[in-house]
């Protein structure tokens, strides 16, 4: 069966370099295209169903962004199982005080640039290995920042009370970007940060076993 990855923010396929899925899973990459203007969260998933093929049965499986997307797309065209990591399925989950920052423009001051800048600083701290870090630091800094602002705004924006079913979800109990507290996971990673395909990527790994092993997926 084919299984399609969306990445995070700013990210792309090779931030699942560690990821590796059962026999009989076939791993495909859904890549991020240009928003246009105004564009609003659910009409940038319904455009990136074009890369999948929904003729047959297909498996589904978001990072951070990618999640938020995932539960989107769904949505649209039924996976046989949506997987979100480190992300929220609904908008409510989303903590509060994102959207006060957002209401006080504070986003402003939240450059592209920044967002990199502490995203790279978080890598080499959590990073165990010196060539991942490499990697996430090229992964980080080629992302595009219009597309990046973008995002943000769209996140923000995002309204959904829908979980798609079937439904997993793993979520870290150290996640800082949403935190554990607003959300209700079914799988928990302990002491797990927001990057878990990159940070624990084998206890990942055990979980989609299991999770793409069981009758329902």
């Amino acid at each position: 069966m084919k299984t399609y990855f969306i990445s995070g923010i700013g990210a792309d396929y090779r931030l699942f370099t560690h990821i590796r899925l059962p026999e009989g899973f076939e791993t495909r990459y859904i890549h991020w295209v240009t928003p246009e203007p105004e564009e609003s969260l659910p009409s940038y998933a319904r455009r990136l169903t074009a890369q999948i093929d929904t003729s047959e049965p297909y498996t589904l499986i978001g990072f951070s962004l990618g999640g938020i997307m995932a539960a989107e797309i769904a949505k649209i065209f039924l996976p046989v199982c949506t997987i979100l990591i480190s992300s929220i399925p609904l908008s409510s989950n989303l903590p509060s005080y994102y959207r006060r920052a957002h209401r006080l423009q504070l986003q402003r001051l939240a450059s592209p640039t920044l967002i990199k800048a502490l995203s790279t600083i978080k890598q080499r701290l959590t990073m165990r290995s010196r060539e991942d870090f490499k990697m996430m630091r090229e992964v980080i800094w080629q992302g595009d920042d219009r597309f990046i602002a973008w995002a943000i705004d769209a996140v923000i924006n995002w309204q959904n009370d829908q979980i798609p079913r079937p439904f997993f979800h793993i979520h870290g109990t150290w996640d800082e970007v949403f935190p554990i507290r607003f959300t209700k996971p079914t799988h928990v990673v302990h002491r797990g940060g927001h990057n878990l395909v990159m940070t624990h990527a084998p206890i990942i790994n055990g979980l989609l076993r299991e999770i793409l092993l069981v009758p329902v997926c």
